[in-house]
């Protein structure tokens, strides 16, 4: 900053503290005269200066510290630039001291306020007359008949768990996730069976959000789904008044930690009765009941909750290193939208996977925050764990089930430490997919060593919109209960609790998989997180979340092909080719005399063989899900009409007739062209947002 003009030094200009007004305060005769010579050349006080060495100062030598920041520098960061970079961005993200001692307050008040809830006399589950009026129960109690009492009493212990404790979280949401350990009083024997402790779960939640929404402490106090799933919400308590943005403080009620027999909590064990789920009596055939896998991890998930937080903070420690790569990959998910709604990779669980690394070695706690961003990205990179899991047990007990047995029940495999619970349950094999993809892209970048590769890594939103060649929207989301009839997934919407959409979603995209075939090099999906709630409110319904968006990325080879070429019409796979393409597959002879199905796509030109993805999702998802193509939106080929467009200009601009000699030559009009360039980047963008935002909620 140079010197202000005249004027300028007693009302200071736009964007610019007002350094000059303070500065020439009580300033006399003399003071004006210093001042008057100040600004014929004088350096201004108040104001920063270069810093003026001597000679013996600027060729001194460096100090170790120096030189070992220098080789730091060249051996783990391609350049210096890069290494501010990291450095400046991790500034940002950080929790400032200052807002951690105010936190701090408020937790201690928030631990109060809970202490002091008074207790309920006990009743039946199904009996809730004793609730307060303005609050309503946030779960879907379907079916409403089920066994248990309950009664409310302050929690056993209140403990804090997640980033805030370990010092990993960023910024700018601020989220502080508290554990209530709810008293055995309360809890009985069979509550693992039919949703009894998620029941119980969400009315100790009820009670409690009635009396902190009359505290004068919290401006904010609203229901949430913790990671998106409906069976475990989660009460918000926010400050009042101007720290009402500060944090979030998340109530998360959990049993105590050996409460429950581990080995009736297993992915092969049922906890949840065929019979009671679908209002039948017992059918007395003795067929097996099916395994809830999914309904028993989000009751131990409630069971680990502080063991995991213990684990985290004994690897990460005082490894500032470790704690900074964690804030990296927080900030890398969140970019690419991949940390967000039920099933993604969290922060949770890219939290685990660093101290998976450090526990198999393949990352040093003495290692920066850059190399733990670069060896974790490596790992995912080149590991599948939709094929070969990973654990962070390393018992040797033969009562712990097998990997093995886990990849029956899941789709995506990583164990925790007591090598029962699989931290991975609810993320599906797309997820795990496109984590590996976008993991290797960005290893390319990073060897790369361009000059943009940090703004692209970390700085940059990469939506799926921008990530994926074409993108559908599957709404309304009811449509999807439909295709867990036609699907027969009863099972699966036994297991999710009537979560139609979630158990839907693993069938559907391993059907549009198949059926896309070698066309197809990823497939993805994104489920926007539910919105909080009012406590006066019911819950919202697996419908309301939105839509569902899937994301195609597509190989430029054998994208235009017309033709699937099935099975010869003698080998019994031709059965199986003509029940999954339907009334699309026909007997074809071809030019080598063999008689074969096959399905043709109708596609007369260029642009609409770039289509054929659209008629393949709509026809399997109407033949197989019950989902017509009304409730498919398709964005894709919008380059087409504007590549027409412009081809059509250019027959009219693109060229110019000049006289050479008297000779009339054809020359490119290159502004034309230029122009045209132009017009085709600003509504090929104007087109894609314009047709994704009307799908998004």
């Amino acid at each position: 900053m140079g010197p202000a003009h005249k004027g300028a030094q007693h009302r200071g200009t736009a964007g610019e503290p007002e350094v000059m007004a303070s500065a020439l305060e009580g300033i006399g005769k003399e003071g004006k005269k210093e001042s008057s010579k100040k600004r014929s050349g004088s350096p201004v006080e108040g104001l920063l200066q270069p810093v003026k060495l001597s000679r013996a100062e600027l060729y001194k030598e460096p100090t170790n510290e120096e030189l070992n920041r220098l080789r730091e520098t060249e051996s783990l960061f391609h350049s210096s630039l890069l290494r501010l970079q990291v450095e400046e961005l991790l500034k940002e993200v950080r929790l400032s001291e200052k807002k951690k001692e105010r936190i701090d307050a408020f937790l201690q008040k928030v631990n109060q306020r809970i202490m002091r809830v008074p207790s309920t006399p006990e009743t039946e589950l199904t009996n809730q007359a004793w609730l307060r009026d303005g609050v309503r129960v946030p779960l879907h109690q379907v079916p409403y008949t089920v066994k248990g009492c309950f009664r409310f009493l302050p929690p056993a212990q209140v403990t804090v768990v997640g980033s805030y404790l370990l010092g990993t979280c960023i910024r700018p949401d601020i989220n502080v996730d508290v554990a209530l350990t709810m008293p055995r009083e309360i809890l009985q024997d069979k509550d693992g069976l039919n949703q009894r402790y998620f029941r119980k779960r969400a009315l100790y939640l009820a009670h409690l959000a009635h009396h902190l929404s009359q505290d004068p402490l919290f401006g904010s106090v609203r229901f949430s789904y913790t990671n998106g799933c409906h069976l475990k919400p989660s009460l918000l308590l926010r400050p009042h008044g101007k720290d009402e943005r500060l944090v979030t403080v998340r109530l998360h009620p959990c049993p105590p930690p050996d409460f429950f027999r581990p080995c009736r909590l297993l992915p092969s064990k049922n906890n949840v009765r065929t019979a009671w789920y679908q209002g039948q009596s017992p059918s007395g055939d003795g067929s097996p009941e099916p395994p809830t896998p999914h309904y028993n991890t989000w009751v131990l998930q409630d069971t680990a909750l502080e063991s995991h937080a213990q684990l985290l903070s004994t690897v990460l420690g005082s490894a500032s290193g470790l704690k900074d790569g964690v804030a990296l990959l927080k900030v890398w998910l969140r970019q690419r939208e991949l940390d967000k709604g039920l099933g993604g990779f969290s922060g949770f669980l890219v939290s685990m996977l660093v101290a998976f690394l450090v526990s198999t070695h393949k990352i040093h706690t003495t290692m920066s925050g850059y190399q733990v961003l670069r060896s974790t990205l490596q790992f995912l990179a080149s590991t599948d764990l939709t094929v070969n899991g990973i654990s962070l047990c390393f018992s040797s007990d033969p009562s712990l089930p097998a990997l093995a047995d886990f990849h029956q029940a899941f789709p995506v495999v990583f164990l925790d430490s007591s090598g029962r619970l699989n931290l991975c349950a609810d993320v599906t094999a797309s997820t795990c997919h496109q984590v590996q993809h976008e993991a290797r892209l960005s290893m390319v970048l990073l060897d790369s060593k361009a000059d943009d590769g940090f703004q692209l890594l970390l700085m940059t939103p990469k939506p799926m919109v921008r990530a994926f060649d074409h993108i559908l929207h599957l709404h309304p989301l009811s449509r999807l209960q439909a295709a867990c009839h036609r699907l027969k997934l009863w099972p699966e919407l036994q297991d999710h609790g009537g979560d139609y959409v979630s158990a839907a979603l693993g069938p559907l995209t391993t059907l549009l998989e198949q059926g896309l075939g070698s066309r197809l090099h990823l497939l993805a999906h994104s489920r926007p997180p539910v919105s909080e709630w009012d406590i006066s409110q019911d819950p919202p319904k697996h419908r309301d979340s939105g839509v569902l968006t899937l994301g195609l990325l597509l190989r430029p080879e054998g994208l235009t092909s017309v033709l699937e070429l099935g099975p010869e019409a003698d080998q019994p796979e031709a059965a199986d080719f003509r029940q999954f393409w339907g009334s699309r597959s026909e007997l074809r002879r071809f030019q080598d005399g063999a008689i074969r199905e096959a399905v043709v796509w109708e596609a007369a030109s260029m642009a609409q063989k770039r289509l054929i993805p659209h008629q393949v999702v709509t026809h399997l998802l109407t033949l197989h899900a019950d989902i017509p193509d009304t409730c498919v939106h398709y964005t894709g080929g919008l380059l087409d009409a504007l590549i027409q467009s412009l081809k059509e200009a250019s027959n009219t601009k693109g060229r110019m007739v000049v006289s050479q000699g008297g000779e009339l030559v054809m020359v490119p009009n290159v502004e034309a062209i230029l122009e045209d360039f132009a017009i085709l980047g600003e509504g090929l963008v104007q087109a894609v947002e314009a047709r994704s935002e009307r799908w998004t909620v």
